[in-house]
């Protein structure tokens, strides 16, 4: 829990704070769809940590990967244990930028990417993610959905089991924030 509470620390410093600028996640979650010929896997996790500068518009994600519940245990172990490895990979991290034009201070709908890196098993990508935001009554609402290919994390999938797990993975964000 504590290398949890550093690495926000850390994210929260990195982005550049003023207090009316800052929007903070009060709730929301992030979620994993992998369609294969043998089953399906989903898994959500409801303890997603996030923020959002609107001054620069530079927003950061993250989320423990233990946080992942799935509809069967045995699921949830496996992906700790032999994928996602969670005791050596404890959290997943977007950090980035909306390089779209948005007035935070009006209510509407506004189609965005942000551009940064997603942190995924210890390996860092470049990351473009188109999402919608929608502000309301100086709330906001963010979501997207995008494709994962673990290999680009360097999650390997055994053999012996690679009908079971797709490739590639469908996450989808939704998160509410408030002003800080």
């Amino acid at each position: 829990m504590r290398i949890i509470t550093i690495i926000i620390c850390l994210l929260v410093s990195s982005i550049s704070l003023s207090a009316q600028d800052l929007y903070k996640a009060t709730d929301g979650e992030i979620s994993f769809f992998s369609e294969a010929p043998v089953e399906n896997i989903s898994a959500i996790n409801k303890d997603v940590k996030a923020l959002i500068n609107a001054k620069n518009a530079e927003v950061a994600f993250i989320v423990t990967n233990v946080g992942f519940k799935f509809e069967k245990p045995l699921m949830e172990e496996h992906f700790n244990e032999n994928y996602m490895e969670s005791h050596k990979y404890k959290v997943s991290v977007f950090k980035g930028k909306i390089v779209d034009e948005v007035d935070f201070t009006k209510d509407g709908t506004y189609e965005v990417t942000a551009k940064g890196t997603l942190d995924i098993h210890g390996v860092t990508v470049e990351r473009e993610i188109k999402g919608t935001l929608t502000i309301n009554n100086g709330k906001i609402n963010l979501t997207t959905e995008f494709d994962v290919a673990l290999k680009d994390h360097k999650i390997k999938i055994p053999s012996v089991v690679v009908k079971n797990i797709a490739e590639v993975v469908k996450v989808t964000v939704n998160i509410n924030f408030a002003k800080k």
